[in-house]
């Protein structure tokens, strides 16, 4: 594990290059910052400011090398790198509220944005007018749409929105694209047709795509794994989570509030999901055994006494954890992830130390 702080600003979302040597990221607000790891320190090499709000979203294409933005001032921007300047391309989204997320299709040849306007935008690059131009999926969303993760074949989609809802979408866009074969998802692909307690805070496909997780703001569970459309309900222990990502076809770790991230495991003989345990090891004696309503009294707590904030918070991320990527092996074969959060640093994680810290502490 490794820690490194980029700022004193939270960090609300970041995205990598394609070989980890540089990662955007955004501060709080509307400038969008690219670091390059030089040996063991992080060096900032380019500022991108165009957005008039907050930068909701990053994500940076692998192949294409294109970065893409979205934020409160209801607008997208592809960036392309012309020499050493990064230039941004406007895409009118047609949203009268802030855009909340953005995700490139696995194909490079569109991407999609989710709002505050209970729509997600589908953007697709139109060669003869030379511009940028967008579809919406509008029914049957009913509030903000939270997250976004695209499925393999380059069409479903999955979101998860304020609504209490986590849905598959297809984003078939004939203009880019050949029609898809059938999936355990469906057989038909008309654009925007979907299927279906609390918040959807993150949403993430398996490296196959037949299998879908979803992390949930409620009472009730805070983390459902789709399998095979078959739905199976975790109620964890955890303070909620606002992220999660498979790092193995039948393995996932999530993060939120409890500033950790922490792994779940999917049994498929017995069609049911377990918590394998907390990853932060190090520090994992002083917060085992703790209720969610115990974890508020204590953060109520710490507010008021700076002695007891660093007593209490024994874990790399001194606040809750925004976002998990994968950095190495993929979905399949995770070896590396990495989190951010709003302590303003960035830590990695090597899955292959951590499985075997769980196992001699009899975690796993």
């Amino acid at each position: 594990m490794a820690y490194h702080s980029f700022l004193l600003e939270p960090i609300s979302c970041h995205s990598w290059n394609k070989d980890r040597t540089q990662i955007a990221l955004c501060p709080n607000n509307h400038d969008v910052h690219i670091y390059k790891k030089d040996g063991t320190k992080w060096t900032k090499i380019h500022e991108l400011k165009e957005h008039n709000g907050q930068v909701t979203g990053i994500d940076w294409a692998p192949d294409s090398n294109r970065i893409v933005t979205c934020g409160t001032d209801r607008n997208a921007y592809v960036w392309s790198l012309k020499g050493e300047v990064w230039k941004p391309t406007l895409v009118i989204l047609r949203i009268n509220r802030a855009a909340r997320c953005v995700s490139w299709s696995p194909k490079e040849n569109k991407f999609a944005v989710g709002s505050g306007s209970r729509l997600i935008s589908i953007c697709y690059f139109e060669q003869e007018n030379d511009w940028w131009v967008c579809k919406h999926i509008k029914k049957p969303i009913r509030s903000t749409v939270l997250s976004l993760d695209w499925h393999p074949n380059n069409v479903l989609l999955a979101a998860g929105s304020c609504d209490f809802k986590c849905r598959v979408f297809s984003a078939y866009i004939k203009e880019v694209e050949e029609k898809p074969g059938p999936t355990v998802w469906g057989s038909k692909m008309p654009f925007g047709e979907g299927a279906g307690g609390g918040w959807v805070h993150g949403v993430c496909f398996s490296h196959s795509g037949n299998r879908l997780a979803w992390t949930s703001h409620d009472s009730t569970s805070d983390l459902s794994v789709c399998i095979l459309i078959s739905v199976c309900i975790l109620v964890s222990a955890t303070l909620p989570l606002l992220c999660v990502s498979f790092i193995t076809e039948n393995s996932l770790v999530a993060a939120g509030h409890d500033c950790y991230p922490v792994l779940f495991v999917y049994d498929g003989t017995k069609g049911s999901v377990t918590f394998g345990g907390k990853l932060d090891v190090p520090k994992q004696t002083s917060q085992r055994g703790i209720s969610a309503r115990e974890r508020f009294q204590n953060l109520d707590r710490r507010a008021t006494s700076s002695e007891t904030t660093e007593q209490g918070l024994e874990s790399l991320h001194k606040n809750s954890i925004s976002q998990i990527s994968v950095l190495e092996g993929g979905k399949s074969k995770c070896s590396t992830f990495c989190t951010t959060g709003m302590d303003g640093g960035m830590v990695t994680w090597d899955v292959k130390s951590l499985e075997s810290a769980l196992k001699d502490l009899k975690i796993v």
